[in-house]
């Protein structure tokens, strides 16, 4: 069964804004709440958005070998608890992951029969510039590490079982639901 459903997009290309549309409108979808050690941005709740714990606890995570997949990028840690997958694969309940590119491969490797990769990218370059300014939360420092990385993980694109380019939100909003839908169909 197909219902780790892991998405994955370069910072900026929406992937965060096209899961929060998708879960309004198929609320029975679960949200993998990660790990992670940086701080929260604006309207970000603990436990909902994100699990926000120290760099410690994390690395004793890492060290009792409870991640399924974990990652430092730019400067912070991201992970999923195997518990919590092995749970919703027990309870056959549809999650949504948002996952780095080698998060993905991660949960791909250790689940192989249960997970479905989607890549969601931005139309061009200069379109992920303009989204990650209009964030407002990211330094151009950090904007320029995130164009940096996106030139990395475009070269994942082809691993992954669908790529869906997010040109217009409501446009692969739509997209997005029907794969999905075909995905928990053939679930």
């Amino acid at each position: 069964m197909k219902n780790l459903i892991c998405i994955s997009a370069p910072s900026g290309s929406g992937k965060t804004t096209l899961c929060k549309l998708v879960r309004k409108i198929k609320p029975e979808l679960i949200w993998s709440v990660s790990c992670t050690t940086r701080n929260p941005r604006k309207n970000e709740k603990d436990g909902e958005d994100y699990n926000f714990i120290t760099i410690k606890k994390f690395e004793s995570l890492i060290e009792d070998g409870k991640f399924a997949e974990w990652e430092n990028v730019h400067g912070n840690y991201y992970g999923t608890l195997k518990s919590y997958l092995d749970s919703a694969i027990d309870e056959k309940k549809i999650v949504l992951l948002e996952l780095d590119v080698n998060g993905t491969a991660s949960i791909q490797n250790l689940y192989p029969n249960n997970s479905h990769s989607i890549f969601i990218v931005p139309p061009n370059l200069e379109a992920l510039r303009y989204r990650l300014r209009q964030r407002g939360s990211e330094s151009q420092e950090n904007i320029e590490k995130r164009l940096k990385r996106f030139k990395k993980e475009m070269a994942f694109k082809d691993r992954f079982d669908t790529l869906l380019i997010n040109d217009n939100i409501e446009v692969a909003k739509t997209e997005f639901l029907k794969k999905l839908n075909e995905i928990i169909e053939g679930a």
